[in-house]
C-alpha cells in the first residue's frame, strides 16, 4: 500500500471512530499511534491525557504518556494533527515547537511548579505530582511528537533537565506507514558490528536445510549487546520474552549481576547465552579472516530477554564494571518466510522451544493457538447480515495487509474488498482478549495493558490434561463480534466526555454494562444491527459518569491509570448503586 492510500485509510479509520460531532481527531489518531507503539513495544501502556495551556508567556502542551511498571522509564506524547488526506511535509521547525512545548511541562512537573498552577480535580494534576514525585528516580525519558505529516528529521538532539537526559523522537506518517502497511516495524532494528564492535562478528554460518530460514553461531561482547538495549529497549525483545520481564520487574538476575561484578572473563562460561531471529543478514570478514556477520536487519531476541536486560542495568547500577571481556554465546536464525501468518508462527514457536526450560510462557501458546485459527477460519466464512460485508480476525500481525495485497490486483478488486472488509471491521487478537475480559467483568487485567491483558486471556483458555478445548462456534463468533460492537461504540462516546483515562472509564464501563444488565442484552440483535441503539448509549452515557466519579473517589489521589489495575479498585466501582436500567432500550429484554 503506497504511503497516500495508507493516509487516506488511516484517516478514514480516525474519522470512523468518532462520535457523532464530536471534533476529536487529534486524540483519536493519537491513541491509534500509541497503542501502536506499545503492541510493538516502542513505549509502555500508553494513556491519553490531553492537556494545552499557558504558563506565564509559555504555552504547554502534552497528548499523552506512559510509565514502565517500576516508574522509572517515562515517555510523553505530544500531536501535532492536520487532519490532511495527501502526504504533507511538517517543517522540523514546528515538530521542535512542539517539542519544547512538551519539555516546558515536563520541566515545571520536575521542579514543582505545575501542580500547584493546575484545577485539584484535574487528571492532569494527578500526573504533575506523580511526575514530580518520581523524577529523581528516572532512569530514561523521551518525547515523542506524533504527527500524520511527513517529518524530514525523525529525532533530534538530546536535551538535558535537571541532570536527566531527554530522547526526542517524531513518529510521523511516514514511519507509521513502514511499520502497520508494510508491516515491518523491526526494519527500524538495524545493526551494524562495524560500528558497534569494529569488526563483523565471527561466525560459524550455515545455510538451512528448507525455505524456513538459514542461522549463525557467534559470541556477542557485553559492550555490543549492552548497547543495542540502550538504544533499542524492549523492542528489542520478542513479545512473549517482552511480557515476561514485564512480570518480573527490570529482569536483573543476581547470579548474573555477581558475576558481572566478580568474574566477567567466566560469564561465557557460566551463561546459557541468547537466542536471535533476524529478517536479513550480511556477512563480511573479521580481522582474521574468518567469516562474520556485518550487520543485521529486524533483529529480535528470542531467549535471553533477562541476560540482555541484566547486562544493561547492572552496568547502569555499577558503572565501574567492565564488559570487555564479557561476551554471550548467540544462535542467530535468519528468517526466509515471506507469509506473515506463518513467520509469526515460527518465532513464536521458536521462541517456545528456546524458553521451554524456564517461566516464559508456561500457559503453553501451542496449546490455545486452535482457538485462535478457528476464530480466523470462522470469519472468513460469516458474512454480516447484509450478505456482503465480513470481519477480518488478523490472527497474524500484517495479514490484513496480506489479503488486501493477494485478492486486491487490480484497483477495482481491491475497492470491492476494502468495501466488504474495511479496517473498522479489522479485529486483532489483542483488540478481542480486551473485549471479552470487559466483558467477562475483569477491568483490572484489562488496565494492565493489551500484552498482560492478552497473557491472561490466554492463560484463562488453558484447560487440564485430558480435557479438550471447546473451541468458538459460530454463534460464539457473532457473540464475540457484538460484545466487540458494545465496547467499540463505548470508546468512541467516552473519549470526548473526559480528559484522561478514558481507556480506563471505558474497560470499566463495559463490565459494568456486563454486570448490570449482561444477561438481558440481545447479543444476536446487535449482530443483526452490526451497532448499538441511541437508547443504549445514552444509558451508557449515564453509567460512564458514575463509573469516572468512584474511579476518582476511590483513588484516593493516585493515578487513575495505575489505580485502575487494582482489584480493591473493581471491588470498589462494582459495590456501588447505579442508576436504574432505562426503558425503551431495543436491545434489552426487559422482564415482564
Amino acid at each position: 500500500m503506497e504511503l497516500a492510500e495508507f493516509l487516506r485509510e488511516t484517516q478514514a479509520s480516525v474519522r470512523s471512530q468518532l462520535k457523532d460531532g464530536a471534533l476529536y481527531e487529534e486524540l483519536v489518531y493519537a491513541s491509534i499511534v500509541m497503542d501502536h507503539m506499545a503492541e510493538i513495544g516502542m513505549t509502555f501502556e500508553p494513556v491519553e491525557c490531553y492537556y494545552e495551556g499557558k504558563v506565564g508567556n509559555a504555552t504547554l502542551r502534552l497528548g499523552g504518556y506512559a510509565l514502565s511498571d517500576d516508574s522509572d522509564q517515562l515517555d510523553l506524547f505530544v500531536s501535532l494533527y492536520q487532519g490532511v488526506n495527501e502526504p504533507t511535509p511538517i517543517p522540523d521547525a514546528e515538530t521542535k515547537v512542539a517539542v519544547e512545548q512538551c519539555f516546558r511541562f515536563l520541566s515545571l512537573c520536575a521542579q514543582g511548579k505545575m501542580a500547584p498552577k493546575l484545577d485539584p480535580s484535574s487528571d492532569v494534576r494527578s500526573l504533575a505530582e506523580t511526575l514530580q514525585a518520581i523524577y529523581n528516580d528516572l532512569e530514561q525519558i523521551r518525547i515523542f511528537v506524533i504527527t500524520d505529516r511527513v517529518a524530514k528529521s525523525k529525532s533530534f538532539k538530546t536535551k538535558e533537565i535537571s541532570g536527566k537526559s531527554v530522547r526526542l523522537e517524531v513518529m510521523d506518517i511516514e514511519r507509521l506507514h513502514r511499520h502497520m502497511a508494510e508491516g515491518k516495524p523491526r526494519d527500524e532494528l538495524v545493526i551494524d558490528f562495524n560500528e558497534l564492535s569494529g569488526q563483523p562478528l565471527p561466525c560459524v554460518f550455515v545455510n538451512g536445510q528448507n525455505d524456513d530460514y538459514d542461522y549463525a553461531l557467534t559470541a556477542v561482547p557485553g559492550d555490543a549487546l549492552r548497547l543495542l538495549y540502550e538504544k533499542f529497549g524492549a523492542r528489542l525483545l520478542e513479545a512473549n520474552v517482552r511480557s515476561f520481564l514485564s512480570v518480573k520487574g527490570k529482569g536483573v538476575n543476581a547470579g548474573i549481576q555477581n558475576t558481572l561484578r566478580n568474574s566477567p572473563e567466566r560469564f561465557m562460561a557460566y551463561n546459557n547465552g541468547i537466542v536471535m531471529v533476524a529478517d536479513e543478514i550480511r556477512l563480511g570478514h573479521a580481522q582474521d579472516g574468518m567469516p562474520g556477520i556485518a550487520w543485521l536487519k529486524g533483529l529480535q531476541i528470542v531467549n535471553g530477554g533477562q541476560t540482555t536486560a541484566s547486562l544493561y542495568f547492572t552496568k547502569k547500577k555499577y558503572p565501574d564494571i567492565d564488559l570487555g571481556s564479557v561476551r554471550i554465546a548467540a544462535k542467530i536464525i535468519v528468517m526466509r518466510v515471506q507469509d506473515p501468518a506463518k513467520e509469526e508462527a515460527l518465532v513464536s514457536d521458536i521462541s517456545r522451544f528456546a524458553n521451554s526450560q524456564n517461566a516464559v510462557r508456561q500457559s503453553d501458546l501451542s496449546a490455545n493457538k486452535p482457538f485462535h485459527v478457528e476464530i480466523e477460519k470462522i470469519s472468513r466464512t460469516v458474512y454480516c447480515p447484509d450478505g456482503v460485508s465480513q470481519w477480518f480476525y488478523e490472527r497474524a500481525a500484517g495479514s490484513y495487509n496480506t489479503l488486501l495485497a493477494r485478492e486486491g490486483t487490480t484497483p477495482a478488486k481491491l475497492k470491492k474488498i476494502k468495501d466488504a472488509i474495511p479496517t473498522s471491521r479489522r479485529l486483532t487478537k489483542t483488540d478481542l482478549a480486551k473485549y471479552l475480559n470487559a466483558w467477562d467483568q475483569k477491568p483490572d487485567i484489562v488496565s494492565l495493558g493489551s500484552q498482560k491483558n492478552f497473557d491472561r486471556f490466554m492463560a484463562s483458555l488453558v484447560v487440564p490434561e485430558g480435557h479438550e478445548l471447546k473451541l468458538p462456534s459460530t454463534a460464539d463468533f457473532k457473540a464475540m463480534i457484538a460484545k466487540a460492537r458494545i465496547y467499540r461504540d463505548a470508546q468512541k462516546l467516552i473519549r470526548p466526555m473526559f480528559q484522561a483515562f478514558q481507556a480506563n472509564i471505558t474497560a470499566y464501563t463495559v463490565s459494568v454494562i456486563s454486570m448490570l444488565i449482561g444477561d438481558k442484552i440481545d447479543l444476536e440483535k446487535i449482530w443483526t444491527n452490526q451497532s448499538i441503539s441511541p437508547e443504549l448509549l445514552a444509558q451508557i452515557e449515564v453509567w460512564a459518569r458514575q463509573v469516572s466519579e468512584i474511579l476518582h473517589e476511590s483513588a484516593g489521589g493516585r493515578m487513575i491509570s495505575e489505580w485502575a489495575k487494582k482489584s480493591e479498585c473493581k471491588d470498589a466501582v462494582f459495590s456501588i448503586s447505579y442508576s436504574p436500567v432505562a426503558s425503551g432500550i431495543p436491545e434489552v429484554r426487559y422482564e415482564t
